[in-house]
């Protein structure tokens, strides 16, 4: 699913929000999560899961082309956990 069928699905569930509204209040979330995770917060979303920041140390890594060895900088990637509803409910 992308952002615009997320704001179609909740836009046609709640008929009495105009699709304006939906779209701020979708990219709102989505900023607020993507700000509280460049800060080094965790974020929760209860029945669902958490979203949180790890860090990748430097390490020596391999071209697989060449075979040459490339220095790999450290850096930070988001990390997902799902919820234990979340996980119940894909393995129904």
């Amino acid at each position: 699913m992308i952002k615009s069928e997320l704001i179609q699905k909740i836009s046609e569930e709640n008929p009495h929000l105009f699709q304006r509204d939906v779209e701020r209040l979708v990219s709102t979330v989505f900023s607020e999560i993507t700000s509280a995770m460049s800060s080094g917060r965790r974020i929760e979303i209860r029945g669902f899961g958490a979203f949180s920041v790890k860090n990748r140390k430097p390490r020596v890594g391999r071209n697989p082309r060449t075979g040459s060895r490339v220095e790999v900088e450290e850096k930070f990637v988001p990390f997902f956990k799902p919820g234990k509803f979340l996980r119940d409910k894909l393995n129904q």
